[in-house]
């Protein structure tokens, strides 16, 4: 081979580096060039160990009770809201129906005691003899007043409800609610078993009867009520409402539409022993 021919060869073995030797086999490592074996825990092995057992701050407990707190809250809430709307969830539409009427009739009798003042005002300021006018307005007022107070006797269209309690399970709590929804519906004036039921009025459970106002009643407890017929037996038969109430405590509830109450049970006017007139 020529002088020419070899400088090549030469110039690339100079060009690349030698041989680098198999270093020796060090204990604990793979002759074939694995990574050496860790006798230290791993990384799962030490975020456990940092997340349990916890170490909980004072501050962190304080949040912890909170936040429980809100959460179980927030449960109940749920849980009586969910109670209050299942009536209505299993209701027919025919029912549904009827207590949106009532609804609207509750609005309409609001819009019409508003029209009503709203005329009376009107009446004083444009009446020529206002004092006249302010007269016969306190005079109906003092009927209508005398009405709530049950200091007068008042007649007018309205129902009879009458309550069989043969079991003797009725409670005063019951009789109570039939005498909110009635008022809620447009009662005018409501008697029971001869006891008229005024603002004041309470009940409460006497031996094996029912107390109105420390007059003790017996069953069957007979409602004498005037007011809107239309609004006041559709406020009593609610799906929930008062009705299905007493019947699943075996009662017997009846309720009759007349043209003509009356209410004459009368309370005495008693007059206050502090309160006076601010005008006086």
């Amino acid at each position: 081979m020529s002088d020419h021919e070899e400088q090549p060869v030469n110039r690339l073995r100079e060009e690349l580096p030698d041989e680098v030797p198999p270093s020796p086999s060090v204990p604990g490592q793979d002759p074939q060039g694995a990574r050496p074996e860790r006798s230290g825990p791993t990384g799962r092995q030490r975020l456990l160990k940092g997340l349990w057992p916890p170490r909980l701050t004072r501050a962190q407990l304080i949040v912890a009770l909170l936040l429980f707190g809100l959460g179980f809250g927030l449960a109940v809430q749920v849980a009586s809201n969910s109670d209050s709307d299942s009536a209505l969830r299993g209701a027919r539409q025919e029912d549904l129906v009827r207590i949106l009427d009532e609804l609207d009739d509750r609005t309409q009798r609001l819009e019409d005691e508003k029209q009503g003042l709203e005329k009376q005002r009107d009446e004083l300021e444009n009446s020529s003899d206002q004092a006249e006018e302010a007269r016969k307005q306190t005079l109906e007022k003092e009927r209508q007043l005398g009405i709530l107070a049950g200091t007068v006797a008042a007649q007018g269209p309205g129902i009879t409800v009458t309550i069989e309690d043969t079991k003797g399970t009725v409670e005063a709590d019951m009789l109570l609610d039939a005498i909110q929804e009635l008022r809620a519906a447009g009662a005018e004036a409501i008697q029971v078993n001869g006891v008229r039921v005024v603002a004041g009025t309470y009940l409460a459970d006497a031996d094996k009867s029912i107390s109105v106002d420390g007059n003790k009643i017996n069953a069957p407890y007979r409602f004498q009520v005037i007011g809107k017929p239309q609004d006041l037996e559709p406020a009593l038969n609610i799906p929930g409402g008062v009705v299905q109430t007493l019947e699943k405590e075996q009662a017997t509830v009846t309720v009759e539409r007349s043209s003509k109450i009356v209410v004459d049970a009368l309370r005495a006017a008693e007059r206050p022993d502090y309160a006076r007139s601010s005008s006086q």
